[in-house]
């Protein structure tokens, strides 16, 4: 669905206001949360279909992207044993999800999981989305409630499909041998232009070489798993996404970032063109994940429930074929069996989308990590 030309132009008066009165430039960051997040006017928040099939798999499908859910009914399965340890082990009854996008995910471990927890909470800054998650979960009652943010203490399994990659990102670029921040300026034309300004940021590792590179940081990211180590007293957490490890995200060759646009299940690169009509992404780094939660501890006194750090980290090929997806599979109809492999298959999801798991307290044999644990890969 093409996004209604009168939302399209009022996102681009706002863009222009903004960037005014921010003195001519803007971060990246900030122009990926207008873009993404500006109330009734974003990408996320506008009242029409992101996620979808591509009409030639599901006929009345062709939304701007597929996550794992929407493929295949057996990835929240999968999860759901995962999901099911943690609780057990952590002793807790709730799950809070992050992002829950069409609400797929949250239907399939609640169909698992419903009698294991008492309550599932859903945070999304999307009100459009919320709407559709409600439609699709109202089967389940008032088990399924929704919130604005994470409370201040919390005792859940909390779960994030697809979230890290949607947190805006500041881009930083070494031109010349010296370091920039690449922002966003109206060009004489009125249009939008990229801006480079001298910065003391720094990427965390040194890049060798002097040629020039485009990289990104994530602030954002690393903030919400800080948050999470604040705030969670008992349980524990996984998020599910594409990214590398720092050594590969920064490799020297990795010269022109991460940031994508999807828009019909295409990609380009360009993401100052057709604002809030496409998707923006960055992948993850998620060593710098693994840090922030090492640092969130460091200097604290350990509360009694213990430390909150990384309980795992693999490919989601590897989580899932650990969780029981195969054994799954083998029971699914042959169509059902197709869209399960794209989730392993190392050219589709399975090797470039990892997981990453964190707990409070004593770290325990998650079935998940089981096999191919890259947690020193970090």
């Amino acid at each position: 669905m093409e996004t209604a030309p009168s939302l399209t132009t009022a996102l681009d008066a706002q863009l222009r206001q903004i960037i005014a009165a921010a003195g001519g430039w803007i971060g990246f960051d900030r122009f990926m949360e207008i873009a993404l997040y500006t109330p009734g006017l974003g990408y996320y928040t506008r009242d029409d279909a992101q996620f979808g099939m591509r009409p030639s798999d599901a006929p009345g499908g062709g939304g701007d992207f597929v996550t794992a859910p929407e493929m295949s009914r057996f990835f929240g399965r999968a999860l759901a044993a995962q999901v099911a340890q943690a609780l057990e082990v952590t002793g807790t009854r709730e799950i809070w999800e992050f992002g829950a996008g069409s609400g797929a995910l949250a239907a399939q471990l609640l169909g698992a999981l419903a009698g294991r927890i008492d309550r599932y909470t859903i945070v999304d800054l999307s009100g459009s989305l919320q709407q559709r998650q409600r439609a699709s979960l109202l089967a389940f009652g008032d088990k399924v409630r929704w919130e604005g943010s994470l409370p201040q203490q919390l005792q859940a399994v909390v779960v994030g499909n697809e979230v890290l990659d949607a947190m805006p990102v500041r881009l930083l670029a070494r031109l010349g041998g010296v370091w920039h921040e690449r922002g966003v300026v109206l060009a004489a034309d009125g249009r939008r232009a990229w801006a480079d300004r001298p910065t003391d940021l720094r990427p965390p590792l040194q890049v060798p070489g002097e040629h020039d590179y485009l990289t990104e940081i994530h602030p954002q990211a690393e903030g919400f798993v800080r948050m999470l180590a604040d705030r969670l007293e008992r349980g524990a957490a996984f998020l599910i996404d594409y990214g590398f490890p720092e050594r590969e995200y920064y490799h020297v060759q990795r010269s022109t970032g991460t940031v994508m646009c999807h828009r019909a299940h295409r990609m380009d690169t360009d993401p100052l063109a057709d604002v809030g009509q496409k998707d923006i992404t960055a992948h993850v780094n998620f060593t710098g994940l693994a840090l922030a939660a090492q640092e969130a501890e460091a200097g604290r006194v350990p509360p009694p429930a213990g430390r909150f750090g990384v309980l795992g980290y693999t490919t989601q090929a590897r989580f899932l074929m650990n969780c029981g997806l195969l054994q799954m599979l083998e029971h699914a109809t042959l169509p059902e069996r197709v869209m399960g492999q794209k989730l392993l298959m190392e050219h589709e999801m399975g090797e470039l989308f990892k997981v990453i798991g964190f707990c409070r307290g004593e770290a325990w044999d998650a079935l998940g990590f089981s096999q191919g644990d890259r947690t020193h890969t970090l």
